[in-house]
């Protein structure tokens, strides 16, 4: 998946499966790659699954696929893209570091699919690199990794590194990779070909506008719960937001009730809430500096809050990824 590429063909793109990987997002990398094959009547990409020692690998879906290879049997590759899950720095050991150290020495390009940008950046292979995640895993990477810049782009395509938000993204940064090498003709056809109406460059935004999001066309909601969206770790007084987008305390009120069957502190509330949860489940982070970071003041309102939305605490949400972790070791 590298920028250009002046190889042999078959090109080789390597796709290291760590457990609970996205399927989604590995396939839509890897049958653009196929189609391109079958349309072209000639193999132009090639694959090879790769695992930490060798054996067969469970998605997040629950279904499980066999590899080619344990790690330490491939020692070069021109590409290889990280595919992970929700807990993906779980599985990063010494050896898998050392391994993936050694490719980037050996001119390897690396990228991460989904959240594999997790474990290249704690890995610290992703100094200077602009990284693009799903707007879903970008808060806990910036807070996990706030040196490093990142994107709510759909993907970033370089010489050395790439990365992308997985899902469909993953299918547009392979389009863009076969549009580069073979033409765009066939980039359109093998898009065709998986009935995707167009070919969504890197720029194109990951989510929905807010008006489809919240299924409301109401300019003073939308502009209400764009500046919550924005303002997490410190959240807005609401008489500043209502101030604002030009409406009274009492008539923001009346507009949320009224279109999003709820208040508008109730809304900030859920969205703040389940930024923590994700920062619970996605990094390392103190209970009390994710907390802080969701706009809490102090961990027992954290706590309480967080129970009253989910039924149990922060802490049993970090338990429960350590014991599932543990199991999976």
């Amino acid at each position: 998946m590298r920028l250009s590429y002046q190889g042999p063909l078959p090109e080789m793109v390597g796709f290291l499966l760590l457990p609970q990987y996205s399927m989604m997002a590995f396939f839509a990398a890897v049958e653009p790659l196929r189609i391109a094959n079958r349309i072209a009547h000639r193999p132009l990409f090639d694959w090879m699954l790769i695992s930490a020692d060798g054996g067969p690998v469970t998605a997040s879906n629950g279904m499980t696929l066999m590899v080619d290879h344990a790690t330490a049997d491939v020692h070069h590759l021109p590409s290889l893209a990280v595919c992970s899950g929700f807990t993906p720095e779980a599985h990063l050991t010494r050896p898998l570091m050392a391994w993936l150290h050694q490719l980037d020495q050996a001119g390897c390009c690396l990228g991460g699919i989904d959240t594999g940008a997790f474990l290249l950046a704690a890995t610290g292979l992703l100094k200077h690199e602009r990284v693009a995640l799903h707007w879903e895993s970008l808060p806990a990477f910036r807070e996990r990794f706030p040196g490093i810049d990142t994107t709510d782009e759909l993907y970033e395509l370089g010489e050395r590194r790439f990365s992308c938000a997985g899902g469909a993204a993953a299918m547009d940064m392979a389009l863009e990779v076969i549009a580069r090498r073979h033409g765009a003709k066939l980039a359109i056809d093998v898009s065709e070909q998986l009935i995707h109406d167009r070919i969504r460059t890197r720029s194109d935004q990951q989510r929905m506008a807010l008006v489809k999001r919240l299924g409301t066309h109401n300019r003073r909601v939308v502009e209400a719960v764009a500046l919550m969206e924005q303002n997490l770790e410190e959240p807005l007084p609401l008489d500043e937001i209502a101030s604002q987008v030009e409406v009274s305390v009492r008539q923001l009120q009346r507009l949320f009730e009224q279109e999003l069957n709820m208040t508008p502190r109730q809304w900030y509330l859920q969205l703040r809430v389940k930024r923590a949860q994700r920062l619970l489940a996605e990094t390392d982070l103190a209970v009390l500096e994710v907390g802080v970071a969701c706009g809490f003041s102090s961990s027992s309102s954290f706590a309480r809050t967080f129970r009253a939305h989910y039924g149990y605490s922060p802490r049993q949400v970090r338990s429960a990824i350590a014991e599932k972790t543990f199991k999976a070791q």
